[in-house]
């Protein structure tokens, strides 16, 4: 039922945006380290990649394979599938991997600390406080929308679910 599957869709959507948010805290938390050894580097700034539970080439060639075959029917709006029910049950978003940035770390002058090279810089985290607010911004942003979303979905599966009964 593609009821089911549009909240797996934005379920999926949630929990990705949920360890966004969680990645981005701990930057915001760790935005004030400094190298912890001479030869050390400091925390580095880490982002999330996202990516789709399936590729896209995968579905184009799934329905390319389809509509060659005689397991579709023609239609002038596109191509209606047969026997495909589950078609989106892959689909969503997933957490593809979290890398580290690759802005340089600050140097603050600091001779006297015994951390510093021998130029006397200290090296402070490459996280920009300015950067990760807005980040956050739009991880609730889309946070919302994709709980919007689930509500939406829910409130028409209650409806429908209301309807069928008469």
């Amino acid at each position: 039922m593609s009821f089911i599957n549009s909240l797996d869709i934005s379920a999926s959507a949630l929990s990705a945006q949920r360890l966004r948010s969680d990645i981005i805290m701990q930057n915001i938390a760790n935005q004030e380290t400094y190298n912890t050894s001479p030869d050390g580097d400091p925390y580095c700034r880490q982002l999330v990649v996202f990516s789709e539970k399936k590729k896209f080439s995968d579905v184009l060639d799934k329905y390319a394979n389809i509509s060659n075959n005689d397991d579709g029917v023609k239609h002038h709006r596109g191509v209606y599938y047969l026997n495909h029910s589950n078609k989106y049950s892959y689909a969503g978003v997933t957490v593809a991997k979290v890398i580290e940035d690759d802005a340089p770390f600050v140097p603050v002058y600091d001779p006297d600390n015994p951390l510093a090279d021998e130029d006397g810089y200290i090296y402070k985290s490459n996280v920009d406080n300015s950067k990760e607010q807005i980040d956050l911004l739009a991880t609730q942003r889309s946070y919302e929308a994709n709980a919007s979303a689930y509500q939406a979905v829910k409130a028409m599966l209650s409806k429908a679910m209301t309807l069928s009964g008469r």
